[in-house]
């Protein structure tokens, strides 16, 4: 079990309750516009504080009048999101970490009954992790097993510095279960911790599923 440290970003007063609050409020999601940029601003505001974490260099630059100096990012971390409703929250990350390189990866939950599934990967593509700042973008931390699962897939011979999981809403149990089983060190970057999960694994009170509210229902 790693050490991890933990971020709400709702844990104090801020105007990001009220982008929280309108993913959430049910009038409000049939825009989908609104909620994807919604999304998007969670995770500028959670890009933003995972950056005060990161590794920084003073280097010299050159203003109009005079030499200034500032500390700097050392590198880039790896952006990867979850399809199809890691999307949203992506590009709000991406607009801060603009020069970042980006995976996907297509995880769905492949029930065997109403009440058990395993977590199927269809779609994988990566760059360069090893060694590196990762941050794993999925609007909704449940269970933990798809954050899990794609940590896993990373191989044995290929192994990121830090993972920083990033999602809009997550729930006690998925903490508890990334906390158990991810061998990479890690941090968990989150909006709001609710209350539990239901008997089919979904986040209450939550806000329904990500994906269906910025795309569209799928057949």
């Amino acid at each position: 079990m790693q050490e991890t440290s933990l971020f709400e970003l709702n844990a104090v007063h801020s105007v990001a309750n009220h982008f929280l609050s309108e993913i959430r409020k049910t009038g409000f999601q049939e825009d989908r516009l609104r909620f994807r940029r919604n999304l998007e601003r969670v995770g500028e505001l959670l890009a933003y504080e995972l950056s005060k974490t990161l590794d920084y260099q003073k280097q010299s630059i050159q203003t109009p009048l005079a030499i200034s100096e500032i500390d700097l990012l050392v590198e880039q971390p790896v952006l990867i999101s979850i399809l199809r409703a890691g999307i949203p929250l992506h590009q709000g990350v991406l607009n801060y970490f603009d020069q970042a390189n980006s995976g996907f990866v297509g995880a769905f939950r492949d029930h065997q009954d109403e009440h058990n599934f395993e977590i199927a990967l269809k779609y994988f593509t990566m760059p360069n992790v090893d060694q590196k700042n990762v941050i794993l973008i999925d609007p909704m931390l449940a269970t933990g097993s798809t954050i899990a699962r794609v940590s896993e897939s990373f191989g044995e011979q290929v192994q990121p510095k830090h993972i920083h999981i990033l999602t809009a809403i997550a729930s006690p149990e998925g903490i508890d279960y990334l906390r158990q089983n991810l061998k990479t060190p890690f941090s968990i970057w989150t909006g709001a911790i609710d209350q539990k999960l239901n008997d089919m694994a979904y986040i209450v009170p939550g806000l329904g599923d990500a994906g269906d509210l910025s795309f569209g229902p799928k057949l």
